[in-house]
């Protein structure tokens, strides 16, 4: 997003909405992009009072709550990674591609995303068992994107384990 609607991580933000038609979730809105005003910044003393509600001990706890907006504190965390397939790469830029014709406030970037040649995936222990979930987290697709060409392919890699795994 740019302009006046362009927003940070921990900006508090005010916009019109109104509630979808087809989307139950409580924190579900469709929001009227020209209207996105930045109200000021989340203070980082702050976050903990804004984010500690929403933790759960499990995805499988939240779904049975009916929560689909939850935090889970993941216990043994291991991140790992997986070359992709020619095949999963081109079917990532076609997802692109298609997302980026429908109505969406990403429209110009998503065209112009690359696909990562990896799977970030991440295994972690919570109160219902193990768990292994791809990560489809724009941040991290970026951070490799951006370290690799600040260094090399097998540095950016290696820079990531090292955040998500002992930092």
């Amino acid at each position: 997003m740019s302009g006046d609607a362009s927003f940070n991580r921990w900006d508090w933000v005010n916009f019109n909405y109104r509630l979808p038609t087809s989307d139950r979730r409580s924190e579900s809105c469709h929001v009227f992009e020209d209207s996105i005003r930045i109200a000021g910044k989340l203070r980082a003393n702050e976050r903990s009072t804004l984010l500690y509600p929403l933790i759960t001990g499990s995805a499988k706890d939240a779904s049975e709550k009916g929560l689909s907006l939850t935090l889970v504190r993941p216990r043994n965390p291991q991140f790992i990674f997986r070359e992709k397939s020619v095949a999963d790469i081109e079917r990532g830029r076609e997802a692109f591609r298609k997302a980026a014709r429908q109505d969406s406030i990403f429209d110009v970037k998503l065209a112009e995303i690359e696909p990562t040649p990896y799977e970030f995936i991440f295994r972690f222990d919570d109160d219902s068992g193990r768990h292994e979930y791809q990560n489809g987290d724009w941040e991290t697709h970026a951070a490799f994107f951006r370290e690799r060409k600040r260094t090399s392919e097998t540095e950016a890699l290696r820079w990531l384990s090292y955040i998500y795994n002992e930092r």
